[in-house]
């Protein structure tokens, strides 16, 4: 689907500006400035899409509606109606999902001499991480530090991050990044053999391990081979697919024990007793805050919080979500797609449909995400396609242009063959982007051993909260994956070895039901939501204002329809 004739001529701006760019030095906004960018344009700032949550440990706290709904929905489960001594499966450590935080923590309690059953709610490795394009942060040349990692990575979180988790984030990251090139991962290399790393934004330094634009998915083959190599070897590692978890079980010393899952094809129920629960359930994207398209994978509905809620485990920071600057806004086929902070780092310029720099690429990613909403909304320098998305572009031709002919192929070979499928040549044209949900900043509250309030109860990768503040930077969520999930993975296992547990109850779920009913909140959805529903409605989705006429392609409402 290759851009119709008014693209193309703002394209042919973007074009005859590009001599004058190549010459032209643009500065980063300034502080005091930025602040207020921020402020105005972000979408975490839009107070009237927050309410204050009526239950639970965060009580009286805001959360973004989509989410405040899921926290507060009802179980999947009548607790009366289960027996809790028909146990299925009876393990030291259960793992509850398998992106690369999930695959580590089941690697390393079994390691750890656990009896691990890792489940999933999709297919092995089906996750976010499978999605991660750009790379992986880890401090490891002369001129850098684990302290400048750690200053960039406060920094980039408004100093609003818990400061021993981010700690424990850069002292663990080069050796995550040894560990995972003991399990296979091809890191791009120099000829000398040294580690290519590129920079990104927010940081100081280049420290950014890639493999191509697909290093999630070459850490997640690696993880995954892993896995299916242990379990069929005999080891103490063992898995299923398709069978999300739909609630813990506690016993009655108030220990998390276990968890009920749910089969998806037939609905039948599975218990599983574990001394010790690690959640590792990703994101929440497709739930679409405020109506957002995202780049996330069709699991990623939240589940994770939503059970730890439920056990009165709290939450930090709920209320901040990442909105990557650069996501597809054309064609619709993929809209909302990731495109890389890489492109970024590799030398594109973001330009408005005059042709003209209005930002530097490398901004934090909220001042990125907030600059490009400004350019559409309040200047009116975005383009609108034919389905009602509005964007700006990522002018990806002057990659080759700065670093030399065959640069985006090497570096970008994924992304040319995405666009190329829509007849989209990235070495020639530009791509038309808008912000896209991305991640969730805030999550389960964890210590830095992965432990979290609940006895027993442990979190890794996206699902938890702290490490980013309320501002992730480039590579440092799949760095996360790795640093916490294998902490999560020991500190599991040893607490495994050490735990007696009581008798098995369901009665945190017969209290949530009550406070339920005493809030008045009985008209809840159920909760885990487990997979979006994107059925055709007679009516458009609640809060979708589309530019024109709501189409085939808008299944849900986009933010620049939103914000424009």
């Amino acid at each position: 689907m290759p851009y119709p004739a008014y693209m193309e001529e703002s394209i042919h701006k973007v074009e005859a500006t590009r001599p004058r760019r190549l010459e032209e030095t643009f500065s980063r906004i300034p502080e005091a400035e930025r602040e207020g960018l921020v402020n105005e344009f972000h979408p975490d700032y839009k107070k009237e899409y927050l309410r204050e949550l009526k239950i639970g440990p965060n009580k009286g706290s805001p959360a973004p509606d989509e989410i405040a709904d899921l926290l507060e929905g009802n179980s999947r489960i009548n607790p009366d109606e289960v027996n809790l001594d028909d146990v299925d499966y009876d393990v030291d450590v259960l793992v509850i999902g398998c992106g690369g935080a999930g695959g580590a923590a089941a690697l390393l309690a079994e390691e750890n001499g656990a009896r691990v059953l890792l489940v999933t709610k999709l297919r092995l490795g089906d996750a976010n991480t499978i999605g991660a394009q750009a790379g992986t942060q880890a401090a490891d040349r002369p001129n850098d530090s684990p302290i400048l990692h750690y200053l960039d990575v406060m920094g980039g979180g408004h100093f609003t991050n818990d400061p021993d988790l981010v700690e424990t984030l850069v002292k663990d990251a080069p050796d995550a990044i040894g560990w995972l090139e003991s399990l296979g991962v091809n890191w791009d290399k120099e000829p000398d053999g040294s580690y290519h790393e590129l920079s990104g934004g927010g940081t100081c330094r280049r420290r950014m391990h890639s493999c191509r634009d697909y290093t999630g998915l070459e850490e997640m083959r690696v993880i995954r081979d892993e896995i299916r190599q242990r379990h069929m070897h005999g080891r103490t590692l063992d898995f299923v697919e398709f069978q999300p978890a739909i609630e813990l079980i506690l016993d009655d010393k108030g220990q998390v024990a276990g968890a009920m899952l749910m089969n998806l094809e037939t609905g039948e129920m599975t218990i599983v007793r574990a001394k010790a629960v690690v959640i590792a359930t990703g994101g929440m994207g497709r739930i679409h805050i405020q109506g957002f398209p995202t780049t996330n994978h069709y699991g990623a509905t939240a589940d994770g919080l939503v059970l730890a809620y439920r056990v009165g485990c709290p939450l930090i920071h709920i209320d901040t979500m990442q909105y990557h600057p650069t996501g597809a806004a054309f064609p619709v086929q993929i809209l909302g797609l990731l495109i890389t902070e890489k492109v970024r780092t590799l030398s594109a310029q973001v330009i408005n449909r005059d042709g003209d720099q209005f930002v530097h690429p490398l901004e934090a990613r909220d001042t990125e995400a907030s600059a490009i909403i400004r350019e559409c909304k309040q200047r009116g320098k975005g383009i609108t396609t034919p389905t009602g998305e509005v964007g700006v572009w990522l002018d990806s031709p002057m990659i080759d242009i700065i670093r030399g002919e065959g640069t985006i192929v090497r570096e970008l070979p994924a992304m040319v063959r995405q666009f190329a499928r829509f007849d989209i040549d990235i070495t020639k044209e530009p791509m038309l982007v808008y912000p896209t949900l991305h991640y969730q900043n805030g999550g389960i509250m964890i210590k830095a051993d992965a432990s979290t309030p609940v006895p027993g109860l442990f979190a890794a990768g996206e699902c938890e909260g702290g490490v980013h503040g309320r501002n992730r930077l480039i590579g440092n969520s799949t760095l996360d994956l790795f640093v916490f999930g294998r902490r999560a993975g020991k500190s599991a296992a040893k607490w495994a070895r050490e735990v007696k547990l009581g008798k098995l109850t369901l009665d945190h779920v017969r209290k949530w039901q009550h406070e339920i009913k005493e809030a008045g909140l009985e008209s809840r959805l159920v909760s885990p939501m487990l997979l979006p529903n994107y059925a055709r409605h007679e009516k458009p989705v609640p809060g979708f204002h589309p530019l024109g006429e709501a189409t085939a392609y808008t299944p849900f409402g986009d933010a620049t329809s939103r914000w424009i």
